[in-house]
Order: structure tokens, then C-alpha cells, then sequence
């Protein structure tokens, strides 16, 4: 008898490799540390960008539109906790950050308080407010869920603007007094503290989003997100994990309303209204829902484009244009609204979508 040969099939070239996988781990872990090494010196780079900054990299006005942006991307997280990982449309997130803000600086202005105390009870705040509210909203769901939280931030907004006790400043905002600002903090020679005090808070919402997520209650989350109902079949109470990501995200929220007070000198009426928690879904969504880094990109471009479009708007290079062109071009709000359109229409899962299927393409992978 004849032995019959086997042929062995020609291995793939293009299947990943036992080592590709721990390669790709490492890439993944040492990105965030590179651009992390990458923000921290920034205030030391005096690298001119006319078209993009305000000034230098290290100049004052620069180094405040940075932080402000880095203070949105971990406002952005914060917002993508509820609706991109926990599937809540929450239209008053924007409430939190107010906590935050008004009342650091209404305890220190008006109620005489220590900074340390202030900070305390903002802390105190911040935690039992969104569990009385958050125990409230939950209770209904769907768009339902989203109108509450509307009403909720919606008499805040009231409140603010009535300024009852002189205690808000009204439509005119509550300017921090500079004594209670600490020294390392108070002033333009000191924006770069500021800076820094900013990109500590997004590695702190980032680091803690990331291992909620990853976490049990996060998984849990994750499946609330697609089938609430599968959940509550299996007994573990979407209600109460829900109402944990609720209570955690607007707790980081606060923290951030906090950061933006030393930034911006003071608290301003304009983070108290609907359109405010609208910029946080913009973001979310530019960025990419539920993704790893796509609410803090997002965010960092919302907030990027937001004030210096209105820079663009005024510039003379848009003023030679012609009135077709010049009107649209001079209000950001138009322009934003075109960009998510087109981020909705063409790219349905954000900058990070798109990422992702680059990855997808790329051979080996």
C-alpha cells in the first residue's frame, strides 16, 4: 500500500502573532503616559502656534484655554459614565458642576469659611445631594428620566439667577475673592499651577472611570446599558447600580465645578443653563460614546473649538469673506452644530470609531 501525504496548509501571514497581543497592551498603557509626560511640560515649552493659541504655549492666556480644555475632557468623562457606559440621558448634569463651583465660592464669600472647610463641605455636598436626586430621578426612566433632570437643573438655574440673599451675584456671576485663593494659585504668574491643578483632575476622573469600568458594578453597568430588563431578570437590581453610577459621576462632576472656579476666577451663570449639559453630550458623542479616551477627546476639541471659534469669528481673515460666509462663520454655536451633524451623520462612532476601525484594518490585527 501506498502512504498517501499529508500536505500541511501554509501557515497565514497575516494572523497576529503569539507576541503581537502583550505588544499591543504595552502600546495601549504607554500612550496615555506618553501624552500624560507630554501635558505635564507644556507650561515649559514657549513654542509660538499664532493660528491655534492665543500666544506662546507658556503664556497665561494659553495655558488657561488648555486647562479649560483639559477641565471639560474630565467634565466629558464624568457625563459619559451615565450615558455612554450606563445608558441614563441625563439633560442636568450641569447641576453638579454648580454645586461645585457656587459652593466653594458662596461658603468662602459670603459664609466667611476657611478654603479647607469650603472644600469640605462642597465634598459633603457634592455626595448627598446626587443621592436624594438621583434616588428621585431613577425612578422613572427613558426620556422621562431626561426631563427630570431638566427640571432639576433648570431651578438651580432659577435659583442662580434670582440671587436670593445677594448670595449668587445674579446674571453678573460671584468673582472669588482673592484671599481666598491660595498664593500658589493667586494670579497670572501662577496660571501654570492652575494648569496643573486642572490636568490633576482629569488623571483623577480618567484613573477612577477606568477602574469603575473595568470593576464589577462597571460590567454591570455595561449590561444595563443593553438590556435592562436581562438584568433585573437575573436579580441584581438595576435600580441600585444605577443609581451608583449616578451618585459617582456627579460627586466627579462637582469636583470639577471646584477646579473650574480657581480657573476661571470665579462662578458664572453660564454653567448653570440646559445648553451647558447639551455641550457635555456633544462632546461625548463627537468623541465616541462608552469608549475608552473618546469623551476626553471630545471634550478637549468641544471645548478647544468652542472658544476659539469665537476668536476665528472675529478675526480679519474671516471678516474679508464674503456675508454668505463671513455670518455663518462668526457664530461657533453654528459651527459646532454643523460639526456634530456631520460627526452623527458620517462618522456614527466619534473620533474613537473611527480609531477603531483603522485598528480593524490594519493586517495582522
Amino acid at each position: 500500500m501506498t502512504k498517501t501525504a499529508v500536505r500541511t496548509p501554509p501557515a497565514r501571514t497575516d494572523a497576529p502573532t503569539a507576541s503581537a497581543a502583550p505588544r499591543r497592551r504595552l502600546l495601549r498603557r504607554a500612550l496615555p503616559l506618553a501624552a500624560l509626560v507630554v501635558l505635564a511640560i507644556l507650561p515649559y515649552s514657549t513654542l509660538d502656534l499664532p493660528a491655534l493659541l492665543p500666544g506662546p504655549v507658556n503664556s497665561p492666556g494659553s495655558l488657561q484655554l488648555l486647562g479649560v480644555c483639559l477641565v471639560f475632557a474630565g467634565l466629558a468623562a464624568t457625563y459619559d459614565l451615565l450615558f455612554g457606559h450606563t445608558g441614563l440621558l441625563s439633560f442636568g448634569h450641569a447641576l453638579y458642576v454648580v454645586l461645585g463651583s457656587y459652593t466653594v465660592n458662596i461658603a468662602v464669600t459670603k459664609g466667611e469659611f476657611t478654603l479647607p472647610a469650603a472644600l469640605a463641605l462642597t465634598l459633603l455636598v457634592g455626595l448627598v445631594v446626587p443621592v436624594l436626586l438621583g434616588a428621585l430621578a431613577l425612578r422613572v426612566r427613558g426620556i422621562a428620566f431626561a426631563m427630570v433632570t431638566l427640571a432639576m437643573a433648570q431651578v438651580a438655574a432659577i435659583a442662580v439667577a434670582s440671587d436670593p440673599g445677594r448670595l449668587t451675584g445674579g446674571e453678573e456671576g460671584l468673582s472669588l475673592l482673592p484671599s481666598a485663593v491660595p498664593d500658589f494659585l493667586a494670579g497670572i504668574d501662577n496660571t501654570a499651577n492652575l494648569y496643573w491643578l486642572a490636568l490633576g483632575y482629569l488623571v483623577l476622573v480618567a484613573v477612577a472611570i477606568a477602574w469603575l469600568v473595568d470593576s464589577e458594578p462597571g460590567r454591570v453597568w455595561a449590561a444595563i446599558r443593553e438590556n435592562e430588563q436581562r438584568v433585573a431578570v437575573l436579580g441584581l437590581h438595576p435600580y441600585r447600580f444605577q443609581l451608583l453610577a449616578f451618585v459617582l459621576a456627579s460627586f466627579l462632576a462637582a469636583l470639577g465645578g471646584m477646579v473650574h472656579l480657581f480657573l476661571m476666577g470665579g462662578s458664572s451663570p453660564g454653567i448653570t443653563t440646559s445648553s451647558f449639559t447639551l455641550g457635555f453630550l456633544l462632546m461625548v458623542v463627537l468623541g465616541g460614546a462608552g469608549t475608552r479616551w473618546g469623551a476626553v477627546v471630545g471634550g478637549v476639541l468641544y471645548a478647544y473649538l468652542d472658544h476659539r471659534l469665537g476668536a476665528l469669528g472675529t478675526s480679519e481673515a474671516v471678516a474679508g469673506l464674503p456675508g454668505w460666509l463671513r455670518g455663518p462663520l462668526s457664530e461657533p454655536l453654528f459651527v459646532l452644530g454643523v460639526l456634530f451633524m456631520v460627526v452623527v451623520y458620517f462618522l456614527p462612532g466619534g473620533i474613537a470609531g473611527v480609531a477603531g476601525r483603522l485598528r480593524r484594518r490594519t493586517p495582522g490585527r
